[in-house]
């Protein structure tokens, strides 16, 4: 996968000692020292990660060195490549888990990858920091190796997997209890946590037991040089006058299930033949998502693209009317940041979602909030849009300004630097 107008906006990075354009404390630039960052994570390939690749290309373009490792992917399918000065190793796991026993399997195949790239890397070009993206949470037990040899750990926290293992398998306390015990453990281990907002922030200092002044936020703001409004092409509303556009994974939690029963209602039941709805992304549900689509019968006005590079993504995207975000309402996405919500509004869309705290300090006025996990009120709110055009203009400007003032990439960056160079220049209290 992953906020809001949680966002202390931007400016330059203020640190307490004198800070070179290479990332380094003057003190560190004449003692000769370069400072050396490796990136694990699970969930995505780099440079697909969109939040792993800003750090990524961020961390070296103020000087620091910097190593990932992550999956392959169809997409990705290099053991080894460098990218924008980024080097990148990447492990192959065979299969894409769904099920408590496949994750157990997955993940034990990318932590022993995860093991023995970073000795590889720690035996090369080396590293100071291993700093660890989650889910899941157990990328400390590899740091906490490298500890023995004074190496730093830092977590970056993408998810709450406890959460997010509660959405995918309710009812199952050994798994509940497992997921926590790793979360305890991850921030037992973290020299330094970086949260994506505000709530991520309390559950690390709350939950987590973290001293306040080594947890930062650092959002998940879009890079406008990437997400750029272009002309419509007009064929992928298949001619109908109306689309609605989605970008995002095809997951148990992400409520594709409510965005095709709210096409259902538009189509069948309140007759409207004029509106297509264009999904944007993979995952283990999309084939269920496209039978279910075929089941409500309104296969006709679906298209699901699968993962796509960017320019079909944008195509998308700047094609749509107004977007959609039908996250199901449930413990984590009330906490959680959604990239698709903040490049919506980067690129100028009006969009509909369930009413949820972090969905809500996104947005604010740039969308329109239906009830929790209320498919027919999902459908009478994008209707609501796409019959008044003054509405959502004026909404899409509302969220295009939030991003280029407050949410954008350029105003988390220098935190991002702030949150590294008190890693260095402070000794670990934990």
């Amino acid at each position: 996968m992953d906020a809001d107008m949680r966002s202390e906006s931007g400016g330059g990075p203020t640190s307490r000692k004198p800070v070179t354009a290479a990332g380094q404390s003057v003190e560190g630039r004449r003692a000769g020292r370069v400072r050396r960052i490796l990136i694990i994570v699970e969930n995505l390939p780099v440079p697909f990660d969109r939040r792993v690749w800003q750090e990524a290309t961020t961390l070296r373009h103020a000087g620091y060195l910097v190593s990932v490792i992550c999956p392959k992917s169809k997409d990705f399918r290099l053991a080894y490549e460098e990218l924008d000065g980024v080097h990148i190793h990447r492990y192959g796991i065979p299969f894409e888990a769904d099920q408590p026993l496949g994750y157990v399997l997955e993940y034990g195949i990318a932590l022993f990858w995860q093991f023995t790239l970073s000795v590889r890397i720690a035996l090369g070009r080396g590293f100071d920091v291993i700093h660890a993206c989650n889910p899941p949470d157990n990328i400390f037990i590899v740091g906490s190796f490298f500890k023995l040899f004074r190496k730093k750990f830092v977590f970056d926290h993408h998810d709450l997997c406890p959460e997010l293992f509660d959405a995918k398998f309710s009812n199952k306390p050994l798994l509940q209890k497992l997921t926590r015990m790793l979360e305890r453990m991850t921030f037992a281990v973290a020299d330094m946590s970086i949260a994506t907002n505000d709530s991520y922030k309390r559950i690390a200092i709350e939950r987590g037991k973290m001293p306040p002044e080594k947890v930062f936020v650092v959002r998940s703001g879009p890079r406008l040089d990437r997400l750029k409004i272009l002309p419509p092409s007009p064929e992928l509303k298949h001619g109908r006058r109306y689309l609605v556009g989605y970008v995002g994974v095809m997951g148990k939690q992400e409520g594709i299930d409510y965005l095709l029963q709210a096409g259902r209602h538009i189509v069948h039941h309140l007759q409207r033949t004029d509106i297509h709805f264009g999904l944007v992304g993979g995952g283990t549900e999309l084939a269920a998502m496209q039978q279910y689509a075929d089941e409500l019968g309104i296969s006709d006005y679906v298209t699901f693209t699968g993962r796509v590079p960017d320019d079909q993504l944008l195509a998308m995207l700047n094609t749509a009317d107004i977007c959609v975000n039908p996250d199901t309402v449930n413990e984590m996405n009330q906490l959680s940041t959604m990239n698709k919500v903040m490049e919506y509004m980067a690129l100028g869309k009006a969009q509909v979602q369930f009413e949820m705290v972090e969905g809500h300090v996104s947005a604010g006025e740039a969308s329109l909030y239906a009830a929790p996990n209320d498919a027919v009120d999902l459908a009478s709110k994008i209707l609501q849009l796409l019959d008044d055009e003054k509405l959502r203009t004026r909404m899409g400007a509302i969220g295009r300004e939030r991003i280029e003032k407050y949410l954008q990439w350029k105003h988390e960056a220098p935190k991002l630097l702030r949150a590294y160079d008190s890693l260095f220049e402070t000794a670990p209290q934990r």
